[in-house]
């Protein structure tokens, strides 16, 4: 088939995985829309966003604009007349008159099951409510919010040991490889694509750090899931004395129940064990305050920890 004019729009790495896949298709990458050079790093330099990085690489022309709702954003777009255009974790609403521009629509890839998760962090609150499945959708877009039609989806089991980023980049080549296979059928996949039941749907709120404290008297199997949906961000913690641990790997075990939630009942080599509501967990892997994430086993070597300590 022809090769079709597209317009990619995305930021982060998990956007850039995704285009960098389209760029192995025969089709037409014919511009690249991402957000606006951000400061990043302990110099807060101007940092291009993987999407960009990777589309100047490739010599496409990148467009940042801080909205696209005005005109001039607007007519700059419908220039490349473009058959379509795929978003991915891009960060910018798409108002109708942006929808409507390229001659098949806008295309998204989104990081879960739908209609189970809509909204900005589909894949934490995947693993943090305890979900034993996930995927990647490719929806035409409308107007709500990750409500459109949804023309193909991928399936991927949620392991016990799975952080955020474990499923991140597992998702991330998965939903580059629904892409591929899927633009040159995609016109036959718009024509059967299947309604969303909105019933079924949840919010996936965007993460707050204020979410990241650990309250030990919540179960174990609750606190190892907000443990592995705050890896890498924004980091389970909780204080030991003056001090901040971030907990970064944790199992669950039946532990024991004699103990007040926070109490540590057990030291290992490799890792000690915490009381909590019901159960405990192990704990193997954590950063101390203004020092590199380590395993357990290291941190213990040099660290005042002792059985009986309380956190939190």
């Amino acid at each position: 088939m022809p090769p079709y004019r597209v317009i990619f729009a995305g930021t982060p790495a998990f956007a850039a995985r995704h285009l960098e896949a389209l760029l192995e298709t025969h089709h037409e990458v014919c511009a690249v829309y991402t957000q606006p050079d951000r400061p990043a790093g302990r110099g807060r330099k101007l940092t291009a966003s993987p999407v960009k990085q990777l589309a100047e690489s490739h010599n496409i022309p990148v467009e940042q604009p801080l909205s696209l709702r005005d005109s001039d954003a607007q007519a700059t777009l419908a220039q490349y007349q473009a058959d379509l255009m795929i978003v991915v974790a891009y960060g910018l609403l798409l108002p109708a008159a942006v929808l409507d521009t390229p001659r098949l629509g806008c295309l998204n890839v989104h990081a879960s099951l739908l209609p189970r998760w809509r909204g900005a962090a589909p894949i934490q609150r995947a693993i943090e409510a305890g979900d034993t499945e996930t995927g990647v959708c490719l929806m035409q877009m409308g107007i709500g919010l990750d409500t459109g039609l949804v023309l193909a989806v991928s399936h991927t089991p949620i392991n016990a040991t799975d952080t955020a980023q474990i499923l991140h980049d597992r998702l991330a080549e998965l939903g580059a490889e629904l892409l591929s296979h899927s633009l040159d059928d995609i016109e036959t996949l718009q024509r059967e694509a299947e309604p969303q039941n909105d019933a079924d749907s949840c919010y996936a709120r965007k993460l707050d750090k204020s979410e990241a404290l650990i309250d030990w008297q919540r179960s174990a199997s609750e606190i190892n899931r907000q443990v592995h949906a705050f890896n890498p961000w924004p980091m389970a913690y909780t204080p030991h004395g003056d001090q901040r641990l971030r907990i970064l790997e944790t199992r669950i075990v039946n532990g024991d129940q004699k103990s007040s939630p926070g109490t540590i009942t057990h030291m290992d080599k490799d890792f000690f064990e915490v009381a909590c509501g019901e159960g405990s967990v192990q704990v193997f892997q954590l950063q101390p305050a203004g020092k590199r994430v380590m395993q357990t086993a290291d941190y213990l070597n040099a660290a005042s920890l002792k059985q009986g300590d309380q956190l939190g």
